[in-house]
C-alpha cells in the first residue's frame, strides 16, 4: 500500500528575530538559513523517514532540481513532479527565541496544478492507498474529488485554512487532520469536545485527528475518541511540528491500523522535531523513535 502525496514544494528562508516584525517596523534578524520546504515536501519527508511508500506530486520552477534530490534521496518518489517555468514556491520564515514562527507564503508553481496533473498522479495509484492533500496547491476540490472516485483514502490538511475550503467536496475526505487554528475555521469552534460533536455531525463518515501543540492530539470519530499527551521538551522551531506529526501518524496508521499507536507515534516524532532549526531538515529518522 502506498501513499501519494500532491502536495506543495517550497523554498523556506528562515529568519531568526527577537520578536515579530510589526506595521512600519524594520528589525534585524539574528539569523538566516535557506531550507527545502512546504507542507507537501515536509509530510513527504516525513512519510519516508517512517517508512511509508511515498510518492509526491506537484510542480516546480526552473533551476530548483535540488528539491527533487533531495527527495530522492528519502526514497521519494518524484515521478509526478513536473518542472515549469513558473517560480518555485518559497516561504518568508520569522522565528523567535520562543521557537514560535510567522509566515509569509508565496504559491508559485504550487498554484499551477491542473486537473490534468491531478488524473496523470492519480494513475499509478489502486483502490486503498492514501492520497494526502494539503491547501498549498491549486485544484484541491478536484483532488479530493478524483481520490474518491478511484476509491483511495483520501487525508485532508486544510493548511493554510482559506474560507474556500468550506466549499471544497469534504464528504469524500476520510480523514480530517486538523491543528486548533483550522479545527476552528472549519467548525467554528474552539474546545475539542465541541469540535469533535460538530466533525461528528458534520462528517458521520469521517475520522479527524486534532493537534493540540503542547497539549498533544486527539483521534475520533463517531464511535471512537482517543487521547495523546505530548513529550515534554524545550521547542527551538516548531516550523515543521505538524507536518512531522502528519507524516508520522499516517505511517504508523497505514501499517498498524491502530489510531492509538499512530497517535502516540506522531506526538513523539514532533516533540523531537521542535527541539531543531528548520523545515524538513528537523524531522527525526524512524530509528530515533521508540
Amino acid at each position: 500500500m502506498q501513499i501519494l502525496n500532491l502536495g506543495s514544494i517550497n523554498i523556506d528562508h528562515v529568519y531568526a528575530v527577537n520578536h515579530f516584525v510589526r506595521p512600519g517596523e524594520t528589525i534585524a534578524s539574528n539569523k538566516y538559513d535557506v531550507f527545502a520546504g512546504g507542507k507537501g515536501f515536509n509530510q513527504s519527508i516525513a512519510l519516508a523517514r517512517a517508512g511509508a511508500v511515498t510518492c509526491h506530486a506537484g510542480k516546480i520552477g526552473e533551476n530548483a532540481e535540488w528539491l527533487l534530490q533531495r527527495l530522492e534521496q528519502e526514497n521519494v518518489n518524484v515521478t509526478d513532479v513536473e518542472i515549469t517555468k513558473t517560480p518555485t514556491g518559497h516561504a518568508i520564515i520569522q522565528v523567535v527565541p520562543s521557537g514560535e514562527n510567522s509566515i509569509v507564503l508565496y504559491g508559485g508553481a504550487n498554484q499551477t496544478v491542473n486537473v490534468a496533473d491531478i488524473t496523470r498522479a492519480l494513475e499509478s495509484t489502486s483502490p486503498g492507498d492514501y492520497l494526502l492533500l494539503q491547501n498549498e496547491i491549486s485544484s484541491v476540490a478536484d483532488a479530493i474529488r478524483k481520490g474518491k472516485e478511484r476509491k483511495l483514502q483520501v487525508v485532508f490538511n486544510p493548511a493554510p485554512m482559506t474560507p474556500d475550503v468550506c466549499n471544497y467536496p469534504l464528504d469524500d475526505v476520510d480523514i480530517f487532520i486538523l491543528n486548533e487554528t483550522e479545527a476552528e475555521g472549519l467548525t467554528g469552534k474552539t474546545e475539542p469536545e465541541d469540535v469533535r460533536r460538530f466533525m461528528c455531525e458534520r462528517f458521520p463518515q469521517s475520522a479527524t485527528v486534532l493537534t493540540l501543540g503542547s497539549k498533544g492530539a486527539v483521534y475520533f470519530d463517531s464511535i471512537t475518541m482517543i487521547r495523546q499527551s505530548a513529550d515534554s521538551v524545550e521547542a527551538v522551531d516548531s516550523t515543521a511540528a505538524g507536518d512531522t506529526f502528519i507524516g508520522y501518524f499516517l505511517a504508523e496508521l497505514i501499517q498498524s491500523g491502530d489510531p492509538a499507536k499512530a497517535l502516540s507515534l506522531g506526538c513523539s516524532a514532533a516533540a523531537i522535531c521542535v527541539t531543531r532549526a528548520g523545515a524538513s531538515d528537523s524531522i527525526p529518522l524512524r530509528k530515533e523513535l521508540p
